[in-house]
């Protein structure tokens, strides 16, 4: 019992205790976690539509059937190691793989907004390394652990910044145009929480999450950023079939905004001539 209490405080110390990078790396990193456990789920309860992208590659239902428990347990595994042993070369897989399984999804043919509704699964990872040390760190480095504590300079933080901005924006515009195409699965969700208009409703989430996207990438609001929050957790919640294993696969949409929320705070930063969320550098002194 206290060796497992040990590895849990050596792993996800108390957010209180934690620096801004930190608290980011904690997020992206249980965040990339449930993309994969979440997505890996799927595939060992063999989800049917899942042969639909197994036949972009020529796949037939047959083998399809039986490779989908497979890709399903690695990928679990992947998110179990990455939350007890997190070698930097999952979440460089992760980007990779996260951006091939959400493009099957236009290419076996649903809307390109499918592919970027799923952002926070390639987003998340990929601001992981950049706030673990780096694209170059991790090259020379990939099966080495990623390290929570990276002190980061101006241009890093910068980059941070424009990649979880960029991110949100993609994962809230994504999901405001399939409301405002009217995905049958959507429509399905607000008749079946009582809404008598399904359509109308559909098109008023989809204005909303659109024109929130907008407001993302061009000057977050923090406060904003933590009702965004609330409103994907509540709201993907809403699914007909496998509730519980698409929100958990959502971890990327939640980790990006509570990130970004972070990374925001207007508190001392570890690096001198910082610069804000709009670009502008801090004048500033940074309080020791």
């Amino acid at each position: 019992m206290k060796q497992m209490r040990a590895l849990s405080n050596r792993n996800f110390p108390g957010m209180s205790n934690l620096s801004e990078t930190q608290k980011i790396h904690y997020t992206l990193r249980i965040a990339s976690a449930m993309c994969l456990i979440g997505h890996g789920a799927f595939g060992i309860i063999t989800k049917p539509i899942w042969c639909n992208y197994f036949a972009v590659f020529g796949i037939g239902q047959d083998l399809a059937y039986r490779l989908m428990p497979l890709v399903g347990s690695f990928d679990i595994f992947l998110g179990i190691l990455i939350l007890v042993y997190p070698v930097r070369v999952i979440p460089a897989w992760l980007v990779v793989w996260g951006i091939l399984t959400a493009s099957l999804r236009p290419l076996s043919g649903e809307p390109f907004a499918e592919f970027i509704e799923r952002a926070g699964n390639f987003g998340a990872p990929l601001v992981l390394l950049v706030v673990s040390g780096g694209p170059g760190q991790h090259v020379k480095n990939i099966f080495t652990p990623l390290s929570p504590g990276t002190p980061l300079d101006a241009k890093a933080r910068g980059r941070l910044v424009l990649i979880l901005r960029v991110t949100a924006f993609l994962l809230l515009l994504g999901h405001g145009w399939l409301n405002v195409i009217g995905k049958k699965g959507l429509l399905g969700q607000y008749a079946s929480l009582g809404f008598t208009d399904a359509g109308r409703t559909a098109l008023v989430v989809g204005v909303f999450e659109m024109v929130a996207a907008l407001v993302v990438l061009i000057r977050p609001i923090r406060p904003m950023l933590l009702v965004l929050l609330a409103w994907k957790m509540t709201s993907e919640l809403f699914y007909p079939h496998y509730e519980l294993f698409e929100w958990i696969e959502r971890g990327g949409s939640y980790g990006v905004l509570l990130a970004l929320w972070f990374a925001l705070d207007p508190g001392p930063l570890p690096a001198a001539g910082r610069k804000n969320f709009s670009g502008k550098s801090s004048s500033k002194p940074v309080p020791s």
